[in-house]
């Protein structure tokens, strides 16, 4: 018997002991890749914000606990469009809002100015690209919004709809749609209207920047000092260092992680009591093995590799549960359209690495006694 064969044979021989440990590995899997899948379906939709409109900077508060909730003079965006490196601005006030009537929390909504160009670079659905330059929005009393593609789905509103906000009905101006998840789950509103409402006259929330590609090729970090040269409270961030850095995006790689690695413990607790069960009652066929000359290293590589089947099989099992539970998730009215994981080449990689990492750390000491068993030791034993 070839030695491959015997780890699979050794790994069926206890059908209902070998199932219920690739199912524990497998659900540790799942749960590591969903949760890893679901924090980098956020920070992907919290950078897709900024890449689809070509930001190349973000400009804050400087020292402001939650860059989200800072808050820059909304006059400072003209100052910062007269830099020579920079080609345009856009002031943005962040708000979460709620339509009580709809029964809808927890609304991103981003307060705009109605003549600025980022409203303009928004896909209007029923708009013709040629007619996207003019703003959607009219109303002189600015009691107007625009809404996403995914909530507008979700609350089943379309152009021309009132919506109630703050004890104000609000007429739906358009439905736009972004490549974001999280765009197309908001609500766009005049930044005169938005700021009456929330109690933040004369203030964004942040900045974005997009320098001068035409001209010359841009230097970034020129481009940051003279931002922050204008008003040393501001604070000039990179896009991509801005998403990388936010502190509600840490916190939720942070929580994954931690949940994840209560799943790798109870992993690999699992497979440890497997292995060590599956060694004991082997104790007399290892003795037979040591008798007729396998040295230590391969009845230890043989214990491994019986672990490591079981963690492979389990991966591959765990993988595609993550991607149906992470689908159904995504389509779940819970999540309102605002979860889209992003379980890639890189996700799977990382799951892999950990479930084998959990099926030989669990059997390195079932494997180590193992192999120190002596032909007469273990004999004695059954005795």
């Amino acid at each position: 018997m070839r030695f491959p064969e015997l780890v699979y044979r050794n790994i069926v021989r206890r059908p209902f002991r070998a199932t219920l440990t690739l199912v524990a590995l497998a659900t540790a899997m799942t749960a590591i890749v969903s949760l890893l899948g679901i924090s980098r379906g956020f920070r992907q939709a919290f950078a897709d914000v900024y890449t689809n409109h070509a930001i190349d900077i973000v400009v804050s508060r400087q020292g402001a606990a939650d860059r989200l909730s800072s808050s820059v003079a909304a006059g400072m965006s003209n100052q910062l469009a007269a830099l020579p490196q920079v080609a345009r601005t856009a002031g943005v006030l962040l708000e979460t809002v709620s339509l009580e009537d709809e029964g809808v929390y927890g609304i991103p909504t981003m307060g705009l100015a109605t003549d600025s160009w980022l409203v303009a670079d928004y896909e209007l659905v029923g708009v013709a690209p040629a007619e996207r330059h003019a703003s959607p929005f009219r109303a002189r009393d600015g009691r107007e919004l625009l809404i996403g593609e995914n909530l507008a789905g979700r609350l089943g509103l379309s152009t021309g709809s009132t919506v109630s906000l703050f004890t104000e009905s609000f007429r739906v101006a358009g439905v736009f749609r972004s490549n974001s998840v999280w765009e197309n789950g908001s609500l766009i509103m005049p930044l005169p209207v938005l700021q009456r409402l929330t109690g933040r006259d004369g203030q964004v929330t942040y900045i974005n920047v997009v320098l001068d590609h035409e001209s010359e090729r841009p230097d970034p970090t020129a481009a940051t000092r003279a931002i922050e040269a204008v008003d040393p409270r501001l604070l000039a961030l990179p896009t991509a260092e801005f998403v990388k850095t936010d502190t509600r995006l840490k916190l939720a790689d942070g929580m994954a992680w931690m949940t994840s690695l209560v799943a790798m413990v109870i992993g690999g607790i699992g497979t440890l009591n497997t292995m060590m069960t599956s060694v004991h009652e082997r104790t007399r066929e290892i003795g037979i093995l040591r008798a007729i000359g396998w040295p230590r290293q391969r009845i230890m590589l043989m214990i491994l590799m019986e672990s490591f089947g079981l963690a492979l099989a389990a991966a591959v099992v765990g993988s595609l549960a993550a991607f149906v539970l992470t689908s159904l998730i995504s389509r779940s009215p819970a999540a309102g359209g605002m979860i889209a994981p992003v379980i890639n080449a890189e996700t799977l990689g990382q799951g892999l690495a950990i479930a084998l990492g959990i099926g030989l750390i669990g059997a390195w000491l079932p494997a180590r006694r193992a192999a120190r068993l002596l032909p007469t030791e273990a004999f004695r034993e059954i005795a």
